[in-house]
């Protein structure tokens, strides 16, 4: 985390969080959903302009890569200064891409290992690493399933519905602040 952010947070010790105002798609692309996109639907309701607007500012992803964390309850967020802004995930928190020689990178761009490989019913593969679980890219499928040839993991099984309670993290901590914990 910046020591901006640090000092920001300690100066500012109750800035009331946000939620429902930035999402993370599959892809590892962040939305900016304003008011409007929020009445739309859920960022995860596959609504055309639900998701909101592609950030695309390279200081600000950054800044985000940066100060992205996890709360006690498994709810993703950025740590912009004193405020938590919650974040809506497509599917995971993770967004990996697979380098030719099978390292994976996350969206914020840390490098990690794999400790678990899995897929589910729709044939999207998931890796379970030091970091938490993260989807692959599609672009990166391919290059997983000569990992797989190569006998690099066992390929399991497992139920996209089940990955929040089986991973412990939340999709939408939006949603979940309606409801309780």
């Amino acid at each position: 985390m910046d020591d901006l952010v640090k000092q920001a947070m300690a100066k500012w010790p109750n800035v009331p969080d946000c939620y429902g105002w930035l999402g993370l798609d599959e892809r590892g692309h962040w939305y900016l959903r304003d008011d409007a996109a929020q009445a739309i639907g859920s960022f995860q309701s596959g609504l055309p302009g639900a998701k909101g607007s592609l950030l695309q500012h390279d200081k600000l992803i950054e800044f985000i890569h940066r100060n992205y964390a996890v709360d006690e309850h498994g709810a993703w967020f950025f740590q912009n200064g004193p405020q938590r802004v919650y974040v809506e995930l497509a599917l995971t928190p993770w967004i990996w891409r697979l380098s030719d020689d099978f390292q994976l990178t996350s969206q914020t761009r840390q490098s990690t290992s794999v400790n678990a490989c899995y897929t589910d019913a729709q044939g999207r593969v998931y890796f379970q690493t030091p970091l938490g679980l993260g989807l692959l890219h599609t672009l990166d499928v391919g290059l997983a399933a000569e990992g797989l040839t190569q006998g690099l993991w066992q390929l399991e099984n497992l139920s996209a519905a089940d990955l929040q309670t089986q991973f412990a993290f939340r999709q939408s901590p939006a949603a979940d602040k309606k409801k309780p914990l």
